[in-house]
């Protein structure tokens, strides 16, 4: 058990609080306001072959609030159905104008989780494509919205979709600029607001850090369902920079990130760990403008290689504590150094402390759980009682004198002498895939929605390299066939949240309390299906091999789809990679995802490693 110091202690013993520099919260929507006026014709957003300049932007922002303001009023929720798109950077410059509360749900997003948000949120529109809202929303009245259709990930056509609001669902508190989803334990996502001024404390920082400023190429790379997309699309903004929006394929495959970056000429860059640390495993392109990458979500394993010409900033931070909240910074590193990076810091306006479970501050060089104050906090979640448990008031403590409001974290941490941060897990039953925060009971809970489930309970399994997946065990209920039902998921659950394999279980195995012993399940995998591979090409062999080893799947055959056994985007990288690696063929993610079966990929492998007869 961690041991508090008592409050003579803190004399002679150093505890683990650390504040980063002082800092006061500035403007987000005006600085963007005053680039348009200093500015109107440098580019904005350079999507495609298509060019915006700020005054463009501008322009196409102030119709679309135009056409919204009779229906939406300040305060109100908006759910963006939008990808990373010129689009979805004008409907949130209409939103801010308007006062709106801005809530972005991905392009894709499952049609029972959304329609659970709209449900439990007072929603006053979705903007999208009619074809992914929830039914009510779908059939409802629907406003067609003048955002650009064309450049990457444009949408074919958008509407401001209103239907009956549901009586006593949630608001936004007063003087929020956004909300975003998290993971929640009931099987329902959870949101949580943020205000322009917790939102201005961390563009701050991210432009002095970053230098970025106008003539820089500022990436839009992030999934338009998690929060640091914002800090991307602000902190263009607001700088006077372009945003770059990403094509799709960028999130598949590392290569290709890499020749985007080159490509589109980004100077700055916001990605998540998993997408990046395979791109320090080979050596750094030497021809990029890249300056700044900012990396986080996930635990990172590696530094950078002394050939890595960007600075990389390994930063963490919760959505409740606006996108980021501690860094550090690596230049290339010196060959040999392999050690994991700290978390880092706290950026300017914020207190980091590390607490046993009462709450006070242990001494540094403890474990404990991080709890995090200042600028950066959230307003709260849009429920009332969840803000209370988890945003919380420091006991009483010398140290803690001058802290407010505290948000824990749930993550364990360690604090050095010289007040960085190392990041060592979870305290509770959430996990990290793929840099979003998973809750194995929200999982749990999706799965128990059928029928045809009696029981689940959900896993996380780590491979050597700390790659993680989900595992689902579930307990069918009585006289049904469950068939797959990962299908049945996907439509509750993000992506990243969708097991790689569901085992079906007669009984849980249990610890001595009479708990689910979730380690001994984890270790119950079924038996490798070897299947007739005596004529398998060397391409059929090789995929089979690699995707029944990252998806934890030993049943998977060769005419099983790739995305229908649960292949993800992080998943396809690693594929992509180690095919790679193994033949020198270096496949697109198109490719793969666009196959019928693992078989047809296989044949594409088996084709381009087939030498040409003479004369061909």
């Amino acid at each position: 058990m961690i041991q508090s110091l008592s409050l003579a202690d803190t004399t002679s013993t150093m505890v683990s609080v650390a504040h980063g520099p002082a800092a006061e919260p500035t403007t987000v929507v005006a600085r963007f306001e005053d680039r348009v006026r200093l500015s109107p014709q440098a580019p904005a957003v350079i999507d495609g072959a298509r060019t915006w300049t700020y005054e463009d932007l501008s322009t196409a922002a102030e119709h679309v609030a135009a056409t919204l303001r009779e229906r939406v009023r300040p305060g109100d929720l908006v759910g963006v159905c939008l990808d990373r798109s010129t689009a979805l950077v004008v409907t949130a410059v209409a939103l801010a104008r308007i006062g709106a509360v801005y809530l972005p749900l991905g392009p894709r997003p499952g049609e029972r989780r959304i329609q659970a948000v709209t449900e439990d949120l007072d929603v006053a529109c979705l903007i999208g494509d009619p074809a992914v809202l929830p039914p009510a929303h779908r059939d409802g009245e629907h406003t067609p919205l003048p955002l650009p259709t064309d450049g990457v990930n444009a949408p074919v056509g958008a509407v401001a979709a209103f239907a009956d609001r549901p009586q006593g669902a949630r608001r936004a508190p007063e003087g929020a600029l956004y909300a975003v989803l998290t993971s929640g334990s009931t099987g329902r996502p959870k949101a949580v607001a943020v205000a322009e001024a917790s939102l201005s404390v961390a563009l701050d920082w991210y432009r002095a850090a970053t230098g970025l400023a106008p003539g820089d190429r500022q990436s839009l790379l992030i999934g338009v369902a998690f929060d640091p997309h914002l800090l991307e699309l602000w902190a263009g903004l607001t700088s006077g920079a372009a945003l770059v929006p990403a094509p799709d394929d960028t999130r598949w495959d590392a290569g290709v990130l890499t020749d985007w970056w080159r490509d589109a000429a980004v100077t700055v860059c916001v990605a998540a760990t998993p997408t990046v640390e395979p791109l320090l495993d080979r050596p750094w392109p030497m021809d990029l403008k890249l300056r700044h990458l900012v990396v986080g979500g996930d635990r990172m394993r590696r530094r950078p290689g002394p050939d890595v010409t960007a600075t990389v900033h390994n930063a963490y931070g919760p959505a409740e504590a606006t996108v980021v909240t501690t860094t550090y910074a690596m230049r290339g590193t010196a060959a040999g150094d392999m050690s994991p990076p700290p978390i880092g810091t706290p950026l300017p306006g914020v207190t980091v402390v590390v607490t046993d479970e009462d709450g006070l501050p242990v001494a540094r060089g403890q474990d404990g759980e991080l709890r995090i104050g200042g600028h950066c906090l959230a307003l709260g979640y849009l429920d009332p009682e969840l803000t209370a448990r988890r945003f919380t008031t420091p006991p009483e403590h010398p140290a803690l004198d001058a802290v407010g409001r505290l948000y824990r974290t749930g993550d364990r941490v360690r604090m050095a002498a010289d007040g960085s941060l190392e990041f060592l897990g979870r305290l509770d039953n959430q996990v990290k895939i793929s840099g979003v925060r998973i809750e194995l009971g929200e999982v749990e809970a999706a799965f128990e929605q059928d029928a045809r489930v009696r029981t689940a309970v959900v896993t996380v399994q780590y491979d050597d390299s700390g790659f993680a997946r989900l595992l689902a065990y579930v307990k069918p209920a009585e006289g049904t066939a469950p068939g797959d039902l990962l299908a049945a998921v996907r439509a509750w659950l993000p992506e990243q949240a969708v097991p790689a394999a569901v085992h079906f279980v007669d009984a849980y195995p249990l610890d001595a309390n009479g708990k689910v012993d979730r380690a001994a399940l984890a270790t119950e995998v079924p038996a490798v299906r070897v299947g007739d591979l005596a004529d398998a090409t060397p391409g059929e062999r090789l995929v089979l091999a690699t995707v029944r080893e990252l998806l934890g799947r030993p049943a998977t055959a060769l005419g099983d789809n790739f995305t229908d056994i649960g292949g993800t985007s992080v998943v396809a990288a690693r594929l992509l990679a180690v095919v790679e690696r193994e033949t020198g063929i270096r496949p697109r993610a198109h490719e793969l995802l666009r196959s019928t079966d693992l078989r047809a990929f296989a044949a594409v492998l088996d084709q381009r490693q087939t030498p040409r007869p003479a004369g061909a």
